[in-house]
C-alpha cells in the first residue's frame, strides 16, 4: 500500500472538522473538486471510507473519527516544531487567523495593521469580521477580540483596549422634535434603534448605572439591527436614538451632527480582551501579535 502523504492526511483533517468540502477548501487555499479529489485518493490509498457524504452534510465515519482523534494532535507536535524555528529567525513568521467584531476591528486592531506591518513583515494577519461568538477553536483560530465581560471560558485573555462608555446619541433634529429623554425610563417614549445579538438572537436591553442604581430599558421603534455600524447611520439619518461607543461618535458629537443624553446614566465597562487558547506553547507569530496589541499597564494574560 503507498504511503499517504501529509498533504493527503491534512486535507482530511480540514473536511472533518470544517463539515464541509466548501468551506475546508477556503481553508486550506484550493479548490472543493480539488480537495474531493485529494480525499478520494486518501480513501483509495487507505482501502477504507473515512466520510460519510450526502448532498448536505459531511461527517467523519467511525474509522475517520479515530484517524482524526490521532491526527489532531500530530499537527499540533508539527505546527509546534515548524514554529520552533522562528527563533532561528530575526522576526517570527506565520499566518495569525483573528476573530473580532466589526467595533473591536476599527477600535484595536486598524489602528495598529502598520505597525504590525513594519515590525513583522514575516506575519500574515488575516482578521474576520463576527458579530457573534465563534469558538475560536472550532474555527479555526488563533484568537479572538471580545468585551471583557464576553469572554469564553477556559481562555487566556489580555486586555488590547481601556475601559469603554455607551453614548446615547441623536440627531438634533430628533431632540426638537420628539425632545430629551431625561432618565433611562423616558426612552420608553422614544423612538430608539434596537440591537439584535447575533449570537444569541435576543433583542438587546440597553443598559445603564448611576451610582449604586442599575436599569435595563427594553427600548423599541422603527428599526432593529445587528450591526453597530448600521445603528450609527440610522441615527445619522434621523431614524431615531441610538447607542454607540464614545469613541465610534466623538467626530459627529464634536461637528454637531448628533447629540448625546444621560450620559451621567452611562458608567464605563470592560473594554475589549484578546482571548486565545489556554495552552502551555503558543506559535512565535501569535505571541508577537499578543505582545503588539497589548494595553500599556496590562502585564500578564489571565484566564477567562
Amino acid at each position: 500500500m503507498k504511503k499517504p502523504d501529509l498533504a493527503g492526511l491534512a486535507a482530511f483533517a480540514a473536511i472533518a472538522r470544517e463539515r464541509s468540502f466548501r468551506r475546508a477548501a477556503a481553508t486550506l487555499g484550493v479548490t472543493p473538486p480539488t480537495l474531493s479529489h485529494t480525499l478520494r485518493e486518501l480513501e483509495t490509498q487507505l482501502g477504507i471510507r473515512l466520510l460519510n457524504r450526502t448532498t448536505r452534510n459531511v461527517s467523519p465515519t467511525e474509522a475517520g473519527e479515530h484517524l482524526l482523534a490521532h491526527l489532531d494532535p500530530a499537527f499540533e507536535d508539527i505546527a509546534a516544531a515548524l514554529d520552533s524555528l522562528n527563533r532561528f529567525r530575526e522576526t517570527p513568521h506565520g499566518l495569525v487567523r483573528i476573530n473580532a467584531p466589526r467595533n473591536a476591528i476599527g477600535l484595536v486592531l486598524a489602528p495598529r495593521f502598520g505597525e504590525l506591518a513594519r515590525d513583522y513583515p514575516g506575519i500574515t494577519l488575516e482578521v474576520v469580521a463576527d458579530e457573534g461568538f465563534a469558538n475560536i477553536v472550532e474555527a479555526g483560530f488563533d484568537a479572538g477580540i471580545r468585551l471583557g465581560e464576553d469572554l469564553q471560558h477556559g481562555m487566556r485573555a489580555v486586555r488590547v483596549g481601556p475601559d469603554l462608555r455607551l453614548a446615547i446619541v441623536a440627531t438634533p433634529a430628533y431632540f426638537r422634535r420628539q425632545g430629551r429623554p431625561g432618565s433611562p425610563e423616558e426612552l420608553l417614549g422614544h423612538r430608539c434603534i434596537g440591537w439584535r445579538k447575533v449570537s444569541s438572537g435576543e433583542l438587546y436591553k440597553w443598559q445603564f448605572s448611576k451610582g449604586a442604581k442599575t436599569l435595563s430599558v427594553a427600548v423599541s421603534g422603527p428599526l432593529v439591527l445587528d450591526d453597530p455600524r448600521l445603528m450609527l447611520q440610522a441615527a445619522l439619518a434621523d431614524v431615531g436614538i441610538a447607542f454607540a461607543i464614545e469613541e465610534e461618535v466623538a467626530e459627529h458629537l464634536a461637528a454637531g451632527r448628533l447629540e448625546r443624553v444621560l450620559a451621567d446614566w452611562c458608567a464605563p465597562f470592560p473594554g475589549f480582551h484578546l482571548y486565545y487558547p489556554n495552552r502551555r506553547n503558543h506559535p512565535a507569530a501569535l505571541s508577537a501579535v499578543i505582545d503588539l496589541l497589548r494595553y500599556p499597564g496590562e502585564e500578564h494574560p489571565g484566564p477567562a
